[in-house]
């Protein structure tokens, strides 16, 4: 086993766990999950069959990634975060037709933030502790409140992004430029 899963842990056969991730106190995998390398679930979180989770995730304590959800690689969820995964749930009836839902790359969801499904979070995303995702987020914003609106932009590094007249902003912490033009954000070309 080239990975660590606690002795609490329940992992069922078919899951498919990268090199040096590790699985912590309680949590459960389903057979046919696929975790990447270097992950570090923590403690309760459940992942659900056919959930996809890339390379360098962090979930911490109390999450549960339900069928539907894809996490691409460097994806931060804080404590007690919720993904949703049907769209107009009902006791009396089971659903399996799941709503999808991606989070992209180096994108942060903060604690007990809610994603409804169906929306995507584009890449390096911040969204704020307590919002509540009803829409599509494009890469690099910074998401508040309930419902989530968008409140500024943010670079890979997850700082505050002041653009200058002409749509030019510079992250504080390292020397990449961004771009803001027509509503989005990329990083400059050189």
């Amino acid at each position: 086993m080239t990975y660590f899963a606690h002795s609490t842990a329940v992992i069922d056969e078919g899951a498919t766990i990268g090199e040096e991730t590790k699985i912590w106190h309680f949590s459960h995998i389903m057979s046919n999950a696929i975790i990447g390398t270097k992950c570090n679930l923590g403690q309760n979180v459940f992942v659900a069959d056919q959930v996809v989770i890339g390379n360098g995730v962090k979930i911490q304590n109390n999450v549960s990634v339900y069928g539907g959800v894809t996490l691409e690689d460097d994806v931060f969820l804080g404590p007690s975060m919720v993904f949703t995964n049907v769209q107009a749930p009902r006791s009396f009836y089971e659903q399996k037709s799941y709503a999808k839902t991606s989070v992209g790359q180096g994108a942060t969801i903060g604690a007990n933030a809610t994603v409804v499904c169906g929306n995507n979070i584009g890449a390096y995303a911040l969204i704020g502790a307590g919002a509540v995702i009803t829409s599509d987020v494009e890469a690099f914003s910074l998401m508040v409140g309930v419902p989530a609106r968008r409140i500024g932009w943010v670079s890979r590094y997850g700082l505050r992004l002041v653009f200058n007249d002409d749509g030019t902003a510079k992250c504080p912490k390292s020397t990449e430029e961004y771009q803001l033009i027509d509503g989005k954000v990329t990083i400059k070309s050189s």
